[in-house]
């Protein structure tokens, strides 16, 4: 995702316009690939068995964590990250 909205910013677009673009076309593929490692982590999650105690916070931590820096936290991180450098960079003499 960030490669895509680095590519959109050296077409020309602004910061804003780019990392909308760019999660848009790669929102798809993010989000099936966080589906699957968190599909994965079901079985884990609801096991009942011996270290189970262990294994249930680990699977809904780990679940938790896929979702949302995956599909909602990169695009406002790279946005605001993407900011406050270019402020900076153009504050310097």
């Amino acid at each position: 995702m960030v490669s895509c909205i680095n590519s959109r910013k050296a077409e020309g677009a602004a910061v804003r316009q780019a990392v909308l673009e760019g999660a848009m076309t790669r929102l798809r593929p993010v989000l099936m690939t966080a589906l699957v490692a968190s599909l994965g982590f079901i079985p884990m999650a609801v096991s009942t068995g011996s270290g189970a105690e262990v294994q249930r916070p680990l699977a809904t931590a780990v679940i938790g964590g896929l979702v949302s820096s995956t599909a909602l936290m990169l695009p406002v991180l790279y946005e605001m990250i993407e900011t406050r450098f270019t402020r900076r960079v153009a504050e310097q003499p």
